[in-house]
């Protein structure tokens, strides 16, 4: 296969991609990489390319080995070799020019997969492998995310031609054969809805009372414009996501800096999660973590600096049996020893360096880091796109003639542009006005410990709590979980909490009694909402759906109204540090119509408007 290849038969004619801002390719099944850096290749010979190439490729868990190198393109086999994910199940996402070549890999059973990615699909290259009884729903798949006019190259097959045509593509001859050719061309509805597209920002009308950013809105570029409301973890990692994509951001955060929250905590772990169950939390969070160790190696390669540790993660067990039933999950979910270990207690107590009480599993590539120095990163990796107003509190937003203003307490508009996302925690339901008031606020409080029977610590340990050792017998241990406690105030008992449960994965702390009025401490709020996942994406538009309702009551998630432009990113709860910067990625994907980095089914689970739906459904409205 070669460059002439995919630009006469699966682009179909390099003026497809001339120009335009976002160009999408779907392959099934993956192939190690080859036509991926063949298109990659094609691109980079293009003057006249796309702005952001994205290539999905979806394959089984056997597609992840290491690809090798093509002797035709050395230099891209081996940046896509140095890139290469974990062999684990679900979406990884890697970034290649800048983030201007995108791989999104969707690794799974090919017809599961086929129908949870959403995306829209400008050209799809598809290879058969035994596939003679589900080609119909092959093609019905292909179509739900077909651009208008996407083409298609397919491996011949006798009855692909067919079941291509039911779908709404229209078949082209070719002339050796062994290839099918065709184009998305229904001459009927063949969808339910609507493949993603780009919120339609060139067509607003410039803001006229605001000159500031009027003279910024004057041309199509500048229309790329967003507010961002809270400067913790959540909403720089939605600043810098925005500005690789060419986004000028206004940041504006009640505090007096970056990270003055819960992402003011002087260390936080990170880890993804095993359960019994592959449960959509568990995947979520697997995502998460994957995705954010892709980002911060990123940032960090930029020359940005992370103050984290790189020695891995120890969870203790429950008891013996959770720890026995989690070794039989890792086993049969095929997850790989540089994803997690299960432990036996004595291998446990060697990575700790001290005794615990019961086995767990070693997560390698976890551990704890500085949520301050990556939102210091991630703000520096915007550069001049970012401008920043601290010690100011939006105290309500409304949008007119396509655009959004944020008003501070006395009425003063702070900034306008065509897009708003809320980052702002527990305060982002009430500027949203969300139905049932679906968040609640956390009252978290950590202990320091200056010096203790923890000091050779080795890794972090979580469990039921959590201790970090950072170094100069400094050892953060915590956190509480007070609901709708709003006390700012360290409290002895909070200690007393902290330590109590640390000892009982590190039974060497069991005898150690601090005064607690000499402990140090911190306390900070969080927001987590009934069902304890985040809320992240497009907010609904609550006033329209009432008005609605009886048609909404068997509603799906993209059958309900929008608020144009508005998103959230909150309800992050203890997850802040895995959730972050993927549900930055994709809030950035679903303004500019990207292909979604997680499978639609866990994208909905995260939907702001999961209750509003559930709410519809129950005939709260009615």
């Amino acid at each position: 296969m070669t460059h002439s290849f995919f630009c006469a038969n699966v682009l179909g004619d390099c003026a497809r991609w001339a120009r335009r801002r976002n160009f999408t390719v779907l392959q099934a099944e993956f192939d190690a990489g080859r036509l991926f850096i063949e298109t990659w290749a094609a691109w980079r010979a293009d003057p006249q390319r796309c702005e952001r190439l994205h290539f999905v490729a979806v394959g089984p868990l056997t597609s992840m080995d290491l690809p090798g190198v093509l002797a035709e393109q050395p230099t891209l086999s081996q940046l896509l070799i140095d890139a290469w994910p974990m062999p684990v199940t679900g979406l990884h996402r890697l970034e290649f020019e800048n983030g201007r070549v995108v791989l999104t890999l969707a690794i799974g059973e090919l017809q599961s997969l086929l129908s949870k990615i959403w995306l829209r699909a400008d050209a799809f290259y598809l290879r058969l492998l035994q596939v003679d009884a589900q080609l119909a729903y092959i093609a019905k798949s292909l179509a739900r995310v077909a651009g208008d006019q996407a083409t298609l190259c397919a491996e011949a097959h006798p009855l692909l031609p067919r079941a291509l045509k039911d779908a709404g593509f229209i078949c082209d001859e070719t002339p050796d054969g062994a290839y099918v050719k065709a184009r998305f061309a229904p001459r009927w509805r063949v969808r339910r809805h609507e493949p993603p597209l780009a919120f339609a920002i060139e067509n607003l009308t410039p803001p006229t009372k605001f000159s500031k950013d009027a003279v910024s809105a004057s041309s199509p570029r500048m229309l790329r414009h967003a507010i961002v409301i809270g400067a913790g973890l959540a909403g720089c990692a939605i600043t810098e996501r925005l500005a690789s994509r060419g986004w000028q951001v206004s940041l504006i955060e009640r505090h007096e800096d970056l990270a003055r929250d819960a992402s003011g905590n002087p260390a936080g772990v990170f880890h993804p999660i095993v359960w019994r169950d592959d449960s959509i939390a568990a995947r979520l969070t697997r995502a998460g973590f994957l995705y954010a160790l892709h980002r911060w190696s990123e940032l960090e390669r930029a020359g940005h600096t992370l103050k984290r540790s790189h020695e891995g993660l120890l969870q203790i067990a429950d008891s013996a049996d959770d720890a026995r039933a989690i070794a039989s999950a890792i086993k049969r979910f095929g997850l790989p020893p540089s994803y997690v270990i299960p432990v036996d207690e004595d291998e446990a107590t060697r990575l700790a360096g001290q005794p615990v009480a019961r086995p767990g599993w070693f997560f390698p590539h976890g551990g704890w880091i500085s949520p301050a120095a990556i939102c210091a990163a991630q703000c520096k990796a915007a550069g001049d796109l970012l401008t920043t107003r601290f010690g100011t509190e939006v105290a309500r937003i409304d949008r007119e003639n396509g655009t959004w203003t944020a008003f501070d307490t006395t009425g003063r508009a702070l900034a306008q542009a065509p897009v708003v996302i809320l980052a702002n925690a527990g305060d982002a339901q009430r500027l949203a006005g969300l139905h049932g008031h679906p968040t609640r606020g956390v009252r978290g409080q950590l202990t320091i410990l200056d010096s203790s029977p923890l000091d050779g610590l080795r890794v972090p340990i979580v469990g039921d709590g959590y201790a970090v050792p950072l170094g100069a017998h400094c050892t953060l241990t915590g956190a509480t979980y007070d609901i709708d406690d709003i006390n700012t105030q360290i409290q002895s008992a909070g200690h007393t909490e902290n330590l109590e449960r640390v000892a009982m994965m590190l039974p060497d702390l069991a005898g150690f009694e601090p005064t607690p009025e000499t402990l140090e401490g911190r306390v900070a709020f969080r927001s987590v909402t009934s069902d304890r996942m985040p809320m992240i994406g497009a907010l609904a538009d609550e006033t329209a759906a009432r008005a609605d309702a009886p048609r909404l009551s068997g509603a799906w998630p993209l059958d309900l109204p929008r608020m144009p432009g508005l998103y959230g990113a909150f309800a992050f709860g203890s997850r802040g540090l895995v959730w972050s910067t993927l549900g930055a990625e994709l809030i950035a994907a679903q303004i500019e119509g990207e292909p979604w980095p997680v499978e639609r089914e866990l994208a909905e689970a995260i939907d702001p408007a999961r209750f509003l739906l559930r709410a519809l459904r129950q005939g709260e409205f009615g």
